[in-house]
């Protein structure tokens, strides 16, 4: 296979969206720690929505990313609460990969917390092929040929094969 055609992960992204609640907001970001042993970072809102109490700048989530090593280890953890199953559904065709875990207590090795209580995250994973950098630079920026975008058929395939998961 050649080298350049090689799917890989850029970074997976946790999210926990709390809307006004700010007590839900503090809980979500020891869930982030616990999980991750870093800081996450709260996301803000740029609309005001009345009826749900939001107005801009208020913050309404948390969001955690993690890149290479760190994001490899802990997807295998995060699919093993989800025991290895997801649904095509949750991919898309740009190479990303979305799923929720209902409760933080589902992935193994964290205990429950009565100070957190239960709440769950948002797991969402980007893939890439080696040559992406052409889209993100800052000089001669380019448009990603098509060869080296990542289809929905090479992300599934890339987690049957990684990580072993059956996809429904």
């Amino acid at each position: 296979m050649n080298p350049m055609q090689k799917v890989r992960i850029e970074k997976l992204t946790l999210n926990i969206g709390s809307g006004k609640d700010q007590s839900r907001l503090e809980r979500g970001l020891l869930i982030m720690k616990r999980l991750t042993n870093r800081d996450a970072i709260k996301t803000v809102s740029n609309k005001r929505i009345p009826g749900w109490g939001v107005r801009p700048g208020l913050a309404i989530g948390c969001k955690c990313t993690l890149r290479k090593d760190d994001a490899v280890a802990l997807l295998d953890t995060l699919l093993q609460a989800k025991d290895k199953v997801l649904t095509q559904g949750q991919f898309d065709d740009n190479g990303n990969i979305s799923f929720g875990i209902h409760e933080y207590i589902d992935i193994p090795g964290q205990e429950y917390d009565p100070k957190i209580g239960a709440m769950g995250l948002q797991v969402c994973v980007t893939l890439e092929k080696p040559g992406a950098r052409i889209k993100k630079r800052k000089l001669y920026k380019k448009k990603l040929p098509v060869q080296q975008r990542v289809s929905k058929d090479e992300a599934m395939q890339f987690m049957k094969e990684q990580y072993k998961v059956s996809i429904q």
